[in-house]
């Protein structure tokens, strides 16, 4: 696995042998899609900001289940932002009701965390903007509010919070999203670097970029990165370095959301569709 030392490093961009992709398919019909998931069972999860619904699909693009709607009732959103999936679990951050919701797998809801108003300043979190468990059950979520990650158990128990104005050159001054790896590393994208902490809060590595960075996603050991325009590939197996992917047939002014690999296919998610992917020469 990937080992990381406290040190402050530059993104590597491999952009003189760049990763070169063609268009399969796409999928989907969104208003305004803000995130997605892959399951490890190939399903997708998608968050739809503009119609506050979380949609289930299958990689045909089928829907095979959906809930929301605007409201703060259980199953609805105000401005759905993340989505997170385990084999079991699908996890929200339903940002403007300040809250985390639960549902299992075929989108029941289960339960839903919201501390903003708790005694304890320390468990408090505000527009929650993105959200993961480890490996362990630990529950992660990105308090944009306060700008530092909470860490809960898996029963919604506080345990600790991390990067907050205290965390020396890890403290985190523009959070917008983060992914956790399979071996419990918590990559936050921060303006334009890349902050990473251990599972106990311990800041390890930094990387700086000349890129404004949107989105953030880790399926097995593929870590995708992206700004509106580009995407970059990492393997966590290896030395940490992000690759250029090409998308070929991508129309210059199409908007990208957020992207994935899983099962060798790049998966990337626009305000309106999902653009499914195969590597050229494969």
């Amino acid at each position: 696995m990937l080992k990381y030392l406290t040190i402050i490093l530059f993104i590597s961009v491999n952009s003189i042998f760049p990763q070169k992709y063609h268009i399969e398919y796409s999928l989907g019909s969104f208003k305004d899609a803000s995130s997605f998931y892959m399951s490890s069972s190939g399903f997708l999860y998608v968050t739809d900001s503009g119609k506050d619904e979380l949609y289930k699909l299958d990689t045909l693009g089928n829907i095979v289940k959906d809930c929301g709607g605007y409201g703060w009732d259980e199953s609805t959103f105000d401005n759905p932002v993340d989505v997170f999936a385990t084999p079991l679990n699908v996890y929200v951050s339903d940002k403007n009701n300040n809250r985390i919701q639960r549902f299992d797998k075929d989108l029941n809801f289960i339960s839903q965390l919201s501390t903003r108003n708790s005694d304890n300043k320390s468990e408090r979190f505000g527009y929650p903007a993105s959200c993961a468990t480890s490996n362990m059950g630990d529950l992660f979520i990105l308090d944009t509010e306060n700008k530092r990650i909470i860490k809960f158990d898996l029963f919604g128990n506080f345990i600790m919070n991390f990067g907050g104005f205290d965390a020396g050159i890890y403290a985190l001054s523009n959070p917008k999203q983060f992914a956790v790896s399979p071996d419990n590393f918590i990559f936050v994208l921060d303006g334009k670097r890349i902050v990473v902490f251990d599972q106990y809060g311990n800041g390890v590595s930094i990387f700086n970029s000349d890129y404004n960075l949107e989105s953030i996603n880790i399926i097995f050991n593929k870590l995708t990165v992206n700004t509106k325009h580009n995407i970059l590939l990492a393997n966590l197996n290896s030395q940490f370095s992000l690759s250029e992917i090409i998308m070929e047939e991508l129309e210059e002014k199409t908007s990208i959301v957020s992207s994935l690999i899983f099962n060798n296919k790049l998966y990337v998610l626009t305000p309106e569709k999902i653009i499914v992917y195969s590597r050229s020469g494969t």
